[in-house]
């Protein structure tokens, strides 16, 4: 019997093909919330596309999709799909390469397997219960302890409610730590710190979306590193925030994002 892992790969290869295929062609672009919030026709038929996949093997599990009019939240029993069809849109419609289409599927809001693709990059990151590889082998977050060496990422859209806990931020990073980096798509950043590429990354959103977080930070913890909210709790997806990082010196991360967040209360 195919298992619910298989499918997730298999479903996220389905999409991010069919996304590829659309890479640097004419697109019709809509906004959502906001004149940087897009979504174009072909994020919609790429989720279309794996959900179909999905329910082909699976369907009475609950889905958890961007686009449409899909479940926004992960319920607290059972299994559900958790899928962002392109996940840096933004980049998507401008052409630029870093972008991911993701699928995860959980149990008990626990993960069973995570999946990023970036064909636009050619790497793929997998995580399940046994491990997490990129590109078939199998990886690790950084060994970087020294806190002013560390390079570090912000992980969700930067907000105008947040700017000034940002600005607070920015400082303390630049005088405490190596440097700030934003990639433009979070489900990206996260698999660049499992796999070591970044050390650090850093969302301040009160309420992250699933579609951009878990299928990420399943394979950061899986690699090796330390996931928590603002708080310092281990992450869960309706807590509050995002700190990831290789673990060495997560307390220095968090305490900054902590006092940035003070310093404006």
């Amino acid at each position: 019997m195919v298992t619910r892992t298989q499918v997730a790969i298999d479903a996220a290869k389905v999409g991010a093909d069919y996304a590829h295929d659309h890479f640097r062609t004419d697109l019709a672009i809509e906004e959502k919330s906001s004149n940087i919030d897009l979504v174009t026709q072909i994020d919609r038929e790429t989720q279309r596309k794996i959900i179909s996949r999905i329910r082909e093997q699976f369907p009475d599990d609950e889905v958890v999709g961007e686009e449409e009019n899909e479940r926004k939240t992960v319920p607290e029993s059972g299994y559900a799909w958790i899928i962002d069809p392109i996940d840096g849109t933004q980049n998507y419609i401008r052409g630029m390469k870093e972008w991911v289409t993701s699928v995860a599927v959980v149990k008990d809001m626990t993960p069973v397997a995570a999946i990023n693709i970036s064909p636009g990059i050619g790497e793929t990151h997998i995580a399940t219960r046994g491990g997490v590889e990129r590109c078939g082998h199998p990886i690790s977050v950084s060994e970087t302890v020294v806190p002013e060496s560390f390079l570090i990422a912000s992980t969700l859209r930067l907000q105008t409610d947040d700017s000034a806990a940002i600005g607070s931020l920015t400082q303390k990073i630049i005088d405490q730590f190596g440097e700030l980096r934003r990639i433009g798509s979070a489900q990206l950043t996260l698999s660049l710190v499992a796999d070591g590429s970044l050390d650090a990354t850093i969302g301040l959103d009160e309420s992250p979306n699933p579609w951009d977080t878990v299928a990420g930070v399943h394979q950061i913890r899986q690699a090796g590193g330390t996931v928590t909210d603002i708080h310092g709790r281990d992450w869960k997806p309706d807590y509050p925030g995002l700190i990831a990082s290789n673990g060495r010196s997560h307390d220095n991360v968090l305490a900054a994002v902590q006092r940035s967040i003070e310093e404006i209360s």
